[in-house]
């Protein structure tokens, strides 16, 4: 299962520090984002998904998150 989320995230550090944090939380998931698209993608490799627990993970660093769709 791959989920897709739009979020605000800018910097190279802050999408690093977001993808230690997420795997902490889903270890054995795939997490990456895409600075390079207009949406500051994060994408998120996993065999189960609970989009609600990663917005509000980067909604408690300061960052928005929506699913896109």
């Amino acid at each position: 299962m791959v989920e897709v989320f739009k979020t605000n995230v800018q910097e190279a550090e802050q999408s690093q520090m977001l993808v230690g944090k997420l795997l902490e939380r889903f270890p054995d998931s795939a997490v990456n984002f895409d600075l390079e698209d207009c949406d500051k993608i994060l994408r998120v490799h996993a065999t189960s998904i609970c989009n609600t627990t990663i917005i509000e993970l980067l909604n408690s660093y300061g960052y928005h998150c929506e699913v896109l769709l």
